[in-house]
């Protein structure tokens, strides 16, 4: 079998190719003016100006991608120095066990035995991600909770994949999906002048066709690793959360394995209130896990010492992760500097108004998906797309709610393989899963997703919808 290349190599070259790109596309810029706060295109204003081509720059993006992303970064860190200090205790591995040795004692339900306990857990998690990513636009936040669903899906017996895809790819689907999602339904539609969260019905509609598919997706993966162990990619890596469980296997569930499983459910409960009610982000989440850390190393029993030192511990097991959140949001600083990711997008627009509705929409939605791989920021991206695309679905009869319906589909489903996502780097390293490994397990599912993102499209331009 072909050997896989490091992660830092293959994003090292993606670097190299968005170079390669500057000098051969043309330079070119759109002007741009502030409303309400973010930066949007002005109609009609892109120009050539003279080319920027990167050179020596490919050497100086990690440095600007860390100064970019200095808050995932700082995130990722705290979150695993965190985790560190509360999985020392155990407690995680040996309240999973406890929790599905009560669970198992379901089976003596006919219904519940037919339907496979496992296959219930497994349901709930992802629909309630699911839910989290399509309403309020859960992504950043998934990395904290890979640790705790991955012990959970190692000892039902799968693999570390199914344990991601319980908390970040469920919550990655329904953000491709969603119907209230504010950083991308609510900038895209108020950029193209329709009223927030109008077409609710049929975002609805997309979302539990998307949710579904993705459950089904993974309870087919599930059990075929159970079935046939070694089938699984990562059988071999998974060695480290076998022995993790292994080691926990026998332990008895104290009462201080309680008190520390409460502070860790209080501490999701208040990412959530703190999401939803007061806008909480990043330096509000990653001080909550911080304090979680430190408050589970005191129930533990941890001296002062020995908190700092396992927190630093954890802060060097995941540092590999955020070094590759740096390097890959340098791919988008060559491309911006050498002034060429204008030129791309008004080359694809120009194209729109020469073709017919449901063509248009397919170029549409395959240049969203595409620009989605190097600029995985919904809201930067509905800022500079959305001004221009709406144009265009005037110009061609195409309603804006579809235009906007394919900006969501085309941000949401990419995001779950692009190198430039931080938050996918990270939760890979959480994982310890190698990105590459992860790229060729997941590539297909996302192809099958685009592919009934766009027919969910097709809709809109023949029915007359609600919002529509």
């Amino acid at each position: 079998m072909k050997k896989i290349p490091h992660t830092f190599v293959i994003v090292f070259a993606l670097i190299v190719l968005a170079a390669v790109m500057t000098w051969v596309v043309p330079a070119g810029e759109f002007l741009r003016h502030t409303v309400d706060g973010r930066e949007v295109v002005v109609e009609n204003s892109f120009h050539y100006v003279d080319s920027a081509p990167q050179t020596w720059q490919i050497f100086s993006a990690l440095f600007n991608g860390f100064v970019d992303k200095a808050d995932i970064i700082v995130f990722i860190l705290m979150v695993g120095g965190a985790f560190w200090i509360l999985n020392n205790s155990h407690a995680i591995d040996i309240g999973v066990m406890a929790f599905l040795r009560r669970v198992q004692r379901l089976s003596r339900y006919r219904l519940i035995r037919k339907l496979g306990v496992e296959n219930i857990i497994i349901t709930l998690v992802m629909l309630l991600f699911s839910l989290f990513g399509a309403i309020f636009g859960m992504s950043e936040e998934t990395i904290a909770f890979v640790v705790v669903f991955i012990p959970l899906a190692i000892q039902m017996g799968y693999d570390s994949i199914v344990g991601v895809c319980m908390c970040y790819v469920a919550a990655h689907v329904g953000f491709a999906g969603a119907m209230l999602n504010p950083f991308t339904i609510g900038i895209a539609q108020g950029i193209a002048g329709l009223p927030l969260f109008s077409g609710l019905e049929y975002r609805l509609f997309c979302w539990a066709v998307l949710t579904v598919i993705g459950i089904a997706f993974v309870l087919w993966y599930a059990h075929r690793v159970k079935v046939r162990p070694e089938s699984s990619p990562v059988y071999k890596l998974d060695d480290y959360w076998r022995g993790r469980v292994e080691t926990s296997g026998q332990a008895t569930l104290t009462w201080r394995h309680s008190l520390i499983l409460i502070v860790l459910m209080v501490t999701i409960v208040a990412l959530v209130v703190g999401v939803l009610e007061h806008d909480w982000y990043i330096a509000e989440i990653s001080a909550l896990f911080f304090a979680m850390g430190i408050v589970a190393g005191i129930i533990d029993r941890q001296s002062a010492d020995s908190i700092a030192k396992l927190f630093l511990e954890g802060c060097k097991d995941i540092l590999s992760a955020a070094l590759v959140v740096g390097l890959a949001s340098g791919i988008i600083f060559i491309l911006r500097d050498g002034k060429v990711i204008d030129t791309l997008l008004y080359a694809l627009t120009r194209s729109l108004a020469q073709t017919g509705e449901v063509a248009s929409l397919g170029v549409m939605y395959l240049f969203q998906t595409l620009l989605n791989i190097v600029m995985p920021s919904g809201s930067a991206k509905a800022a500079l797309t959305m001004p221009i695309m709406t144009q265009f679905a005037d110009l061609i009869h195409v309603s804006r709610q579809t235009t906007v319906l394919a900006f969501q589909f085309g941000d949401g489903f990419t995001n779950m393989l692009t190198p430039t996502s931080g938050v996918l780097i990270g939760v890979l390293g959480i994982a310890r899963i190698p990105y590459g490994t992860w790229l060729r397990w997941v590539w297909k599912f996302i192809v099958g997703l685009i592919v009934v993102g766009f027919l969910l499209m097709l809709p809109t331009l023949w029915l007359s919808l609600p919002g529509f």
